[in-house]
């Protein structure tokens, strides 16, 4: 039995309006893979999960930065990973050096996809689509964060962020990581970095950094899906995920906008202390 609190990898697989995301992961009340899609969420328990290196085995689910091998009641399926995007450096910075009751991890913020899932005897093909990989582990998922994550827009642009409400040595402050790729560039917002936080609800995130100032507006259109949330090393939690939020990006460097984009198929979970 796993004791050492929880961690969980997030596979997302979206094509148009089709989004497909499975979670691997495994806690102190055992092993277990969720699966999240346009059409709802469903939770699996499965006997074991063992990870070495970047190869993780979920019962008979097998999850790479190759791809992944789906093998559930009513789901199954394979998809093959182009070459992932990894950023230039951890995103938790130098936060990693330290003891934290949650650490993320992003290990692709964009690539290709081959092949699809059946799921309930209706096949979906992710061929031509974009696939993104992250972490998290540690014992509890923050009281209070917003996460968004969206790699569908009309030209190549991968975009994480992240405001959460950070326990640290005694002391509580909000936290800020954020990564945009972009134009062949990667743009880092984040607490370490001197991000200030000037907005982040459930309609507008506005983030500021040096001669960076980012601006996400949100529409979400229902209270999303149910999946378990880590609570003590236990999943007794309960958080909810759209992954259909319209979001509207202006990046501006240097007072110029080198970057405005929207869409449709945004990820988001919202969580309120």
């Amino acid at each position: 039995m796993w004791n050492e609190g929880f961690e969980g990898w997030y596979f997302k697989h979206q094509k148009g309006d089709d989004m497909l995301a499975f979670i691997p992961g495994r806690a102190e009340s055992g092993a277990f893979v969720q699966m999240i899609s346009s059409a709802g969420a469903r939770q699996f328990d499965v006997p074991e999960l063992s990870a070495a290196g970047s190869v993780i085995r979920a019962g008979n689910c097998f999850f790479s930065r190759h791809g992944c091998r789906v093998d559930l009641p009513g789901v199954c399926g394979r998809i093959t990973y182009g070459p992932l995007t990894p950023l230039c450096s951890d995103i938790m910075g130098p936060f990693r050096f330290f003891p934290m009751e949650c650490r993320h991890g992003v290990f692709s913020m964009g690539h290709t996809l081959r092949g699809g899932v059946t799921i309930d005897g209706k096949m979906h093909s992710f061929s031509g689509g974009h696939g993104y990989i992250e972490k998290d582990s540690g014992t509890s998922f923050p009281s209070a964060y917003l996460w968004l994550q969206c790699n569908d827009f009309s030209v190549p642009c991968d975009l994480m962020v992240s405001v959460a409400h950070i326990p640290f040595g005694g002391i509580c402050f909000t936290g800020c990581i954020c990564a945009i790729v972009y134009g062949g560039q990667e743009y880092r917002l984040a607490t370490y970095n001197g991000v200030h936080i000037h907005a982040a609800d459930a309609r507008h995130i506005r983030l500021s950094q040096g001669n960076l100032l980012l601006e996400i507006d949100l529409g979400v259109s229902h209270g999303g899906h149910p999946l378990r949330a880590p609570v003590q090393g236990q999943m007794s939690g309960r958080v909810r995920e759209t992954v259909d939020a319209e979001i509207q990006v202006r990046l501006w460097a240097g007072g110029s906008l080198v970057l405005e984009q929207s869409s449709r198929h945004a990820a988001c979970e919202f969580v309120t202390a």
